[in-house]
């Protein structure tokens, strides 16, 4: 009795709410899967199901997703003896991680005490690649007075940082 209505305070109060009707269709796209299983000992295809059904295979392929159980990103999916491996150690971004965002955080933060031309050509030579004579250019001033202002700059957000 206590299960089930965890199950339904979950149900009435989850966020993420499955209507009947896609439910119902998922529950045919199982039935239909099982069945054309059977008939072709081998796995039937989302496109295969769709044509049983005479539905879409978007349509199919979403109400199989919608009624998928959620996993956790802290479940095990790997044990082997006292370290457990989850989900979230298989799927985290080597390119994404909490330093990056404090670094990008950081020279966000200390671009903002950079004066205009400061921030144009820093903006320039390392976010854009371009050359101090290229710089000196678009702003219309001398390589040396960009190559002066450019080390001005890093200095300034070296201190920052």
């Amino acid at each position: 009795m206590i299960v089930g209505e965890i199950r339904r305070y979950l149900r009435d109060n989850n966020t993420v709410r499955v209507s009947r009707s896609v439910r119902d269709l998922a529950y045919k796209a199982l039935s239909a899967r099982d069945e054309i299983a059977k008939k072709t000992v081998s796995e039937p295809t989302v496109e295969q199901i769709a044509a049983y059904l005479n539905e879409s295979a978007e349509s199919i392929s979403c109400a199989l997703e919608a009624i998928a159980e959620p996993v956790s990103i802290f479940d095990p999916v790997y044990s082997d003896g006292d370290d457990a491996m989850c989900v979230m150690d298989r799927i985290s971004d080597e390119n994404c991680n909490d330093g990056k965002w404090i670094e990008s955080i950081a020279l966000s933060e200390a671009l903002k005490g950079l004066n205009k031309r400061e921030k144009a050509i820093i903006d320039m030579r390392f976010f854009n690649g371009k050359t101090q004579m290229e710089a000196a250019s678009e702003i219309g001033i001398s390589q040396a007075q960009v190559s002066r202002i450019e080390k001005s700059a890093l200095e300034k957000l070296k201190k920052q940082m």
